[in-house]
């Protein structure tokens, strides 16, 4: 069985840093591309960052580039996503997915998700 597991949200101020993580199991991922999403509030689930395992390869989102950064850690099977500078517009569910079809910034092009975790900035 397939897990994704985020952890490492929470509320902070704006201008400070979260690290989120994201465990996988069940299956081996690494032909996968990893990407995490995010969902406020009544707007659609949007891309954020993504990265492949194979020659770690990365993308970002424009509302996020030069503030987070998305890494991988084989051994783990893990990935996190270093947010830094966060701004109250940053605040949403956050998702982690694994799919095939590369470093792909559609959420239908992703096969597992994980269960989100919230991160909250305050102004």
């Amino acid at each position: 069985q397939v897990q994704l597991v985020e952890s490492g949200g929470g509320l902070v101020q704006a201008g400070g840093s979260l690290r989120l993580s994201c465990a996988a199991s069940g299956r081996t991922f690494s032909s996968y591309s990893m990407g995490w999403f995010r969902q406020a509030p009544g707007k659609e689930r949007e891309f954020v960052a993504g990265l492949a395992w194979i020659g770690r390869s990365t993308y970002y989102a424009n509302s996020v580039k030069g503030r987070f950064t998305i890494s991988g850690d084989n051994a783990k099977i893990t990935v996190y996503l270093q947010m830094n500078s966060l701004k109250p517009e940053d605040t949403a569910v956050y998702y982690c997915a694994a799919g095939l079809r590369g470093i792909a910034t559609t959420p239908a092009d992703y096969n597992y998700w994980g269960q989100g975790t919230q991160v909250t900035v305050s102004s």
